[in-house]
Order: C-alpha cells, then sequence, then structure tokens
C-alpha cells in the first residue's frame, strides 16, 4: 500500500504509512525500479505494480534494488526524496535531495544549536519526553545527565530482571563487536538500526545529522539525539529478549528482532513529529505544508524579502506598505 491506496500483496511492497498527510516512507526492496509516464514501476519475479511519482514523498531502497535514471528524474521531478538504506530501513547509507525545498528546519535547528540558551531549552525538552511526570525546566545539564543516568540504568536493572540475563553494566568496543557478553552486542546492533531508521528521517525533513542538542561533535549527534528519546521502550527490551535466547547469530536475530518491530512505521511518524515539535514549537502543529518551494532573500533589517524583485529604491525612498512587505534594496549610494 501506498498512500492509503491499495496493491495487491504480490507486488512484495512494504508499507510505512502516511506521515501527516503530506509526507509518506514508501520501502522497497530486490527488485527493479523504473518509470512509466508520471508513474513509478516496481518490478519483480511475480509481476509489476505501477506507483504514482505524486504519492512518493520519501523512497527507501532497501537490498537488492536497481533503480534508472528515468525514475529518479520522475522523483526528483515531484520534489521527493531517496534514501539508501538496510533491510526495512534498519541501516543508513547515503541520501539524496532532502524531501523539503523549505530550509526551514535547517535554519531552526542551526538557530537553536548556535544559542546557548535556545540549546539548553530543547535540550530539557528532549529529557522533559523521557520524563513526561516530572519538571526539568529548571535543571542544568548537568542535572539532566545525571537524571538521564539514574533513568538508563533502572531500565536496565528492570529489563534484566524481566529476562533474567545477568547485567554488568555497559561495556563495548565500537571496534570489536564481538569483544563483549551477548547483552551488549545486542545493544549495539539493535542501536545501530534504530540509528539508521531516525538518520533517514532527519536528512529527508532537510535537517542536518550533526547539529545535536545534547550530542556534540560528531556527524551523527542529532541521529543520537533523536534515537535516545526510543531506546528504553524499543531496542533495550528487544536486546535483553534476545540475549536470553542466546542465539549463535546475536546481530542477525536482533536485528531482524528490531526489523519487525518498526516495520509498521510508527517510529517514522513519532520521529518525525517530535523532531519538528523540538524546532518548531507550537509552530509544529500549524498545517502548514511540509514541501515549500519558496526563495526570499535574506534581509538584516526584515528577516525576508521577496526574491524575483527588482530593488530600485532605496530604505529612505520606500513608503510603508512597500516597507511592510519587504520592498527594498541593500545597496548603497
Amino acid at each position: 500500500m501506498v498512500s492509503g491506496k491499495s496493491y495487491k500483496a504480490r507486488s512484495g511492497l512494504q508499507e510505512l504509512p502516511t506521515i501527516r498527510d503530506r509526507l509518506s516512507f514508501l520501502y522497497l526492496e530486490r527488485c527493479v525500479i523504473n518509470r512509466q509516464d508520471g508513474a513509478i514501476t516496481v518490478t519483480d519475479a511475480r509481476g509489476t505494480v505501477h506507483v504514482p511519482g505524486a504519492a512518493i514523498s520519501v523512497l527507501m531502497l532497501g537490498p537488492g534494488t536497481k533503480i534508472t535514471h528515468r525514475a529518479m528524474e520522475l522523483i526528483g521531478d515531484m520534489g521527493g526524496s531517496v534514501v539508501w538504506v538496510g533491510e526495512r530501513g534498519v541501516r543508513y547509507y547515503a541520501h539524496g535531495r532532502p524531501l523539503t525545498h523549505s530550509s526551514r528546519l535547517l535554519m531552526r535547528q542551526a538557530e537553536l544549536v548556535t544559542n546557548t540558551k535556545a540549546r539548553l531549552e530543547v535540550a530539557r525538552q528532549m529529557y522533559q519526553m523521557r520524563f513526561p511526570d516530572e519538571d526539568v525546566s529548571r535543571l542544568t545539564m548537568q542535572q539532566l545527565r545525571g537524571r538521564e543516568g539514574a533513568r538508563i540504568r533502572a531500565v536496565y536493572r528492570r529489563a534484566s530482571q524481566e529476562t533474567g540475563v545477568p547485567w554488568n553494566g555497559r561495556v563495548y568496543d565500537p571496534d570489536d563487536f564481538e569483544g563483549s557478553d551477548l547483552v551488549n552486542m545486542a545493544l549495539s546492533a539493535a542501536h545501530a538500526y534504530l540509528y539508521g531508521v531516525v538518520h533517514s528521517v532527519i536528512v529527508a525533513l532537510g535537517c542536518s545529522p550533526g547539529l545535536g542538542f545534547i550530542h556534540t561533535g560528531h556527524e551523527r549527534s542529532f541521529v543520537y539525539d533523536i534515537a535516545d528519546l526510543y531506546k528504553a521502550d524499543l531496542t533495550i527490551p528487544i536486546a535483553f529478549r534476545v540475549a536470553a535466547e542466546q542465539p549463535e547469530d546475536i546481530g542477525g536475530v536482533t536485528r531482524r528482532r528490531v526489523r519487525d518491530a518498526i516495520a509498521d512505521g510508527r517510529i517514522l511518524e513519532t520521529a518525525v513529529r517530535d523532531i519538528r515539535l523540538l524546532l518548531l514549537g507550537q509552530e509544529a502543529n500549524e498545517e502548514e505544508p511540509l514541501e515549500m518551494n519558496v526563495v526570499r532573500l535574506w534581509d538584516d533589517r526584515l528577516g525576508t524579502v521577496a526574491n524575483a524583485v527588482s530593488y530600485g529604491k532605496r530604505f529612505d525612498e520606500l513608503e510603508d506598505d512597500e516597507l511592510e512587505h519587504g520592498y527594498g534594496t541593500l545597496l548603497e549610494g
């Protein structure tokens, strides 16, 4: 299914549902993607289906996909985004253009992260999402980290008690996956796949993965910020349950469990909502199209002014209504 339109199961398409009424993720794997007129054709051994190009906001290409230049041309013309991912989106590899033509979210992200007070407020909001019954509005970053550390240790202890898996702390070497115990290997695998999904959402929205509010200095800092919102409810319980089973291929089993857990697309919906809320605040609830194709000019006095206008007057010659609409020139003399 795509954007509410039903297609036969033989197509082999995995739907990731519509997010709001304008943003839809379509995941494809092991198929050839081409174009016929205004539709994307998806072909595998079982047949071909046609997907209207306008119905796709974000196309996620999984293992075994081949896409033609013609198909990419249509997706580009329709303003869609393409992200190359692992199975069911649990790895992020690369992406093309973002979904939106507007830099609004990116500019807001940069504005917030470069202002110490604003950055702290966003960090508090992130922690507030994890402590819905507490007031963290006056806590410092040091206090927030301490509170989060205690919370996550409690989550680990509870998961250990529920599954019977011994827990001796989060100890792992990023360069040596098999150098830790089973539960730490499962945690590393589960978190890695969650990062892939979140990374895909961030780049599709046109945000910067590297501009984090809690994490900093890494190309995926914002990815880690957002993913941390969901670990306690998603990846940590899965990792402990898998470790309790002691499978031979713990990485592979964990990956498939996370894949199945996110297949309904709810994590995508949640991540989109949370990112917009963190960056836009109450403005995120406004009914504004996510896709905007508006180019404006920056102005140090007025914020922005209209593009494609002949600015032939000096500011001191402008009428009030012209100033209000930004019609003026920054030229001297």
